[in-house]
């Protein structure tokens, strides 16, 4: 299988290339990695590993269609993946022109290049043919703390222009699937964690800040419930999805592990007291702060994932407790990759909560 992998150098879309090219029995022939390296990109996706000979990168925009033209023609694909997207909300809000380009106009230019591709294959290539997008369940809007989880079905209500911006893309995918036949699938996932993730989001900005002895930052009342989810688990899940789910699908991806913002922090915090206790004995909690709620901020996210378990027998491996302990002790290890990332790519001082 030849892929196309956009957006491989943020935090999902790397995980997938190292899940992918780790794994033995993946039938992996061609692995192209398209990214425009903007402010949150970690260009070293197979950092740590020896050079692969079926990996390559290439640094350029979705936006660009002859580039994207040019990448299938060489390289004759089997299946895109498409993780390329801006995503930090608190960005859309001060900032939500560049939204439009990437996450609709982008994807609608890769989508036409796809198109384009896909008709000139054979009957045979064109039954294996895959395109997944890869969304989230800010699509679907907020739920009151008694409501039951999102479903498949749920209606759009994006609240912020980041998930306005996902849910026209997973529009125009759909479009796709049902005008020309693009034998599309469309994933939203909750709140993912782990290894790598950009200082920006939620769990390392709080990490962070705890060791520099700076405010723990969270917006309101802190009682905003996420579901969180380990993106180890989301790629395998992303990968079974693309090998055996049927075109037009849509999934849900989420762990059932509902949280809210303020007790996450806390355990954050007690994770930092047992590993790396502060000199002065103080408890990192001390330095939790409450601040003003940003505009549109949905109250919780919660996801039904029983299609997905029961079409394609997945399920979570990681508990969130033991996996917030992983993500703790390897920021803990990797100090040097956390102070790369924040003094080569974006300013400090616009750090804030972000979830």
């Amino acid at each position: 299988m030849n892929l196309l992998v956009t957006g491989g150098c943020g935090f999902i879309g790397g995980h997938f290339i190292r899940r992918l090219l780790a794994a033995p029995c993946t039938p992996v022939g061609r692995l192209v990695n398209l990214d425009a390296l903007t402010y949150a990109a970690d260009p070293s996706p197979l950092a740590g590993r020896p050079a692969d000979p079926r990996y390559a990168f290439i640094h350029g925009d979705i936006l660009d269609r002859g580039l994207l033209d040019g990448l299938f023609a060489a390289n004759d694909f089997d299946a895109v993946v498409h993780f390329a997207a801006e995503t930090h909300v608190d960005r859309s809000i001060d900032g939500p022109a560049v939204f439009v380009q990437t996450n609709i106009l982008g994807t609608h230019q890769l989508l036409e290049a796809a198109q384009a591709h896909f008709a000139r294959l054979p009957a045979d290539r064109r039954a294996t043919f895959r395109f997944l997008h890869v969304s989230t369940d800010e699509v679907y809007g907020s739920l009151g703390p008694s409501e039951p989880p999102f479903n498949e079905q749920s209606p759009f209500a994006p609240n912020t222009p980041y998930a306005a911006s996902k849910a026209s893309s997973d529009l125009l995918v759909r479009a796709a699937f049902q005008t020309h036949g693009l034998p599309c699938l469309i994933t939203r996932s909750s709140n993912n964690y782990g290894s790598r993730q950009f200082p920006e989001k939620l769990i390392p900005l709080i990490l962070l800040n705890a060791l520099e002895d700076k405010p723990l930052p969270i917006y309101g009342d802190g009682r905003q419930i996420r579901d969180w989810l380990h993106v180890e688990d989301h790629v395998d899940a992303l990968w079974n999805i693309l090998s055996r789910a049927t075109p037009g699908s849509v999934y849900n991806i989420g762990a059932q592990s509902e949280r809210t913002n303020l007790t996450l922090v806390r355990t954050l915090c007690d994770l930092l007291d047992r590993f790396t206790p502060r000199p002065d004995g103080r408890p990192y909690s001390g330095q939790i702060t409450h601040v003003a709620d940003r505009p549109g901020h949905d109250r919780r996210y919660a996801l039904n994932c029983s299609r997905l378990r029961a079409e394609l027998d997945w399920s979570p491996r990681h508990q969130l407790e033991a996996g917030l302990g992983e993500t703790v002790a390897w920021y803990l290890a990797n100090r040097s990759w956390c102070d790369a990332i924040t003094s080569t790519r974006y300013a400090r001082e616009r750090l804030g909560c972000r979830a």
